[in-house]
């Protein structure tokens, strides 16, 4: 039987987060032009002590077993000194933790090594050029491309898996094939590709077409069979994901709505042989703000995502189990129904939903229509081949 073409949560949304980021600190020596956090160069005073950091973990795992995964993330979190103790600790109490650092003279092989000696799973690390150029530019300093590629490998033979986060701009827009390339040809456990949010510094970037948007999602599911990939802030990647296995059933061409831009990547993706059937595709998980994700910030405040400024409460008032699971906000997000404009009309809201992060940016309102999809509800042709797929049957087996 093939594999699901989405991957859903096997524990209750409404009760328990399937991942839950930390941002230790904000403090960050970079100055990259996407930035949400409008990182700045010294540690803020009311940051999470170590005390309460370690507090935090342990109010994660009253979550239950088998425990939420736990990122720790920033502005760059080698800025704190107590990191590979919070590890540690982490580790102590049953945690798997993961650390999101940035690429700055502090991620060098010993530090990624006394990272996994002191318990870290995995690490990710931001490539969004696939040379020196493109992408020393995007952060704002050079040299970071060499290091990042460099700790990239120095991870791995530290025995942390990596993962390679990608923001898809205007400005990498056609390089992404390049990108892909590097991250098969370097190896990773996962290519996470995120979504331009128009918060923080991101504000002042230009926004992707919502035909752009579709462009890339298909080509990023053209990949699946090559590189492992998910997508971040856009969480319509999963109704692409339904479409283009309904229409592989019946042998249908799904390249009949999009772009140049879909033709221009998939040719050069083809090109440099990442287009063909080597492994399984990696179904997207049924995550979204809110639902299966939390956030807290340096300072302790709980929002259903880092890209969503929205707060409902502060893990230094009341424990984290209680803010996620009975918060008015985070119900409000686990409701389908409550969506507006054509995400509350769309037959896919109950697996997608849209960017809840990005409805809120681009308009204030954060249950919202998603701003960068172009799906008009109902015009996907094999509606009760749909049914089937988002009810979870299987589908007939073939005579």
């Amino acid at each position: 039987m093939p594999a699901p073409a989405l991957r859903r949560v096997r524990r209750d949304a409404a009760d328990r987060p399937f991942i839950v980021i930390w941002e230790a600190t904000r403090a960050c020596p970079l100055a990259c032009l996407h930035c949400r956090a409008e990182a700045v160069p010294d540690r803020h005073p009311k940051e999470l002590t170590t005390g309460e950091a370690a507090e935090l973990m342990r109010q994660v795992t009253e979550f239950g077993r088998p425990a939420p995964l736990f990122v720790i993330t920033g502005g760059d979190p080698f800025e704190r000194p107590d990191l590979f103790e919070l590890v540690r600790r982490g580790r102590e109490l049953g945690l798997s933790p993961a650390v999101s650092p940035s690429a700055t003279p502090a991620l060098t092989p010993d530090n990624l090594a006394r990272l996994h000696e002191a318990g870290a799973a995995a690490i990710s690390l931001s490539l969004d050029g696939a040379t020196a150029a493109g992408h020393d530019e995007f952060r704002g300093y050079d040299g970071v491309f060499a290091r990042t590629t460099a700790a990239w490998r120095a991870a791995r033979e530290a025995g942390l898996k990596v993962q390679i986060n990608t923001t898809v701009t205007r400005r990498n827009l056609t390089r992404l094939p390049d990108i892909a390339r590097l991250v098969r040809d370097q190896g990773a456990l996962l290519w996470s590709v995120f979504f331009l949010v128009p918060t923080g510094r991101g504000r002042a970037l230009s926004a992707l077409t919502p035909a752009e948007v579709e462009d890339v999602l298909h080509f990023l599911y053209d990949l699946g069979t090559t590189i492992p990939v998910k997508t971040t802030e856009a969480h319509h990647f999963r109704r692409v994901a339904v479409q283009r296995r309904i229409l592989a059933e019946h042998g249908a061409d799904h390249t009949a709505t999009l772009g140049p831009l879909y033709r221009s990547l998939n040719r050069r993706a083809r090109r440099a042989g990442l287009v063909k059937e080597t492994r399984v595709r990696r179904p997207p998980v049924d995550v979204n703000a809110g639902r299966g994700f939390v956030f807290v910030s340096h300072t302790g405040t709980v929002h259903p995502s880092g890209f969503l400024p929205l707060g409902a409460g502060n893990v230094r008032d009341r424990p984290l189990t209680d803010i996620y699971r009975s918060s008015p906000l985070f119900a409000a997000l686990r409701d389908p129904d409550r969506l507006g404009g054509r995400c509350g009309a769309c037959e896919f809201r109950t697996v997608c939903g849209g960017s809840r992060s990005r409805a809120y940016a681009c308009t204030g309102d954060v249950l919202a229509e998603e701003p960068w999809c172009g799906y008009e509800p109902g015009s996907f042709p094999y509606q009760d081949d749909l049914a089937r797929h988002l009810a979870g049957v299987p589908a007939p087996a073939t005579p």
